[in-house]
């Protein structure tokens, strides 16, 4: 029996061994900065001096007098607006064109899921910018029709939208997310729809749709995360230019944290960021009872 506890409490050390690696990483890199970024968004703190206690300062000067941060939260939730609801309809648009058993499916599921794997880097950010720009591809494609040339990334009230399309492209992830899904709905139930009359726009949003919920109701809010925290696009394609245009919170972040060195103030902007994924998050959860439906409630 000791020998039992013995060897019994060698596998438990073993287990801790293994799993140290991820702990260090977890306690010094992720744990130990969310921590410290609360207690530095009530400071006035530089990278070359000392934490300054101001208490709430740093959140009154962003909601009071700091233009540049409502204007990044507008723009923000813009973007949001613009991408969440492009990306989920394409995604499932895809889809459903992709749930159907043709010869060579699993390589054409394969090419549309592409873009997901490279649509984040910077390189495809560039390649981006080099498309939209005043002489770039797309322009060069409108002449050809004889169509006016579009300042893509000039004009403040389309560059928004045009980053918005690289989010939108990326939507790889929701697709195999809703393809699953899709896999899932009897057949026999949407046998029975056609019985009954129901031509395939009938059926599919009041049969398939309502199975689905599930899959929208997670899609919709990972979604909505990556926007809200969305920098890559907008530092690397147009700065958060024109005329702060597409001046998302992230890029703001960004810009406090380590092109101004105020590292107080930036933490305050990424709590504020963190309370409204919070917010957003809880009112989905709240509201989801109503057009969520789940498997087991059958």
């Amino acid at each position: 029996m000791n020998i039992k506890k013995i060897f019994s409490k060698k596998k438990r050390y073993e287990g801790y061994i293994y799993i140290l690696p991820w702990l260090i990483g977890f306690l010094l890199l992720q744990l130990y900065p969310f921590i410290s970024s609360i207690y530095y968004s009530f400071t006035d703190y530089h990278i070359a001096s000392a934490p300054h206690w101001v208490g709430l300062q740093n959140y009154i000067k962003l909601f009071t007098t700091d233009t540049e941060f409502l204007n990044s939260l507008k723009v923000t939730f813009l973007f949001a607006l613009y991408t969440v609801p492009g990306k989920l309809i394409l995604s499932l648009a895809v889809a459903v064109f992709l749930n159907r058993s043709i010869k060579g499916i699993n390589y054409i599921r394969t090419v549309f899921y592409l873009p997901s794997l490279f649509g984040g880097s910077v390189a495809i950010a560039l390649l981006w910018k080099l498309m939209f720009m005043d002489t770039g591809v797309i322009n060069q494609i409108l002449k050809i029709f004889s169509l006016p040339s579009v300042q893509w990334l000039g004009d403040p009230k389309v560059s928004l939208f045009t980053i918005s399309l690289l989010e939108i492209w990326q939507f790889g992830s929701s697709m195999v997310m809703f393809l699953a899904a899709l896999k899932q709905v009897p057949s026999s139930v949407m046998e029975a729809a056609y019985i009954d009359g129901a031509g395939k726009i009938r059926a599919f949003f009041s049969v398939t749709v309502p199975y689905i919920t599930s899959i929208i109701f997670f899609n919709l809010i990972m979604q909505t995360i990556n926007a809200l925290q969305n920098f890559t696009s907008a530092f690397v394609i147009t700065k958060g230019g024109p005329l702060k245009s597409t001046y998302l919170l992230g890029l703001k972040l960004y810009n406090e944290g380590f092109a101004y060195y105020k590292m107080g103030y930036a933490s305050a902007i990424s709590w504020v960021i963190f309370a409204i994924i919070m917010v957003i998050t809880l009112i989905f959860f709240k509201t989801s009872s109503s057009w969520v439906f789940y498997e087991d409630e059958k």
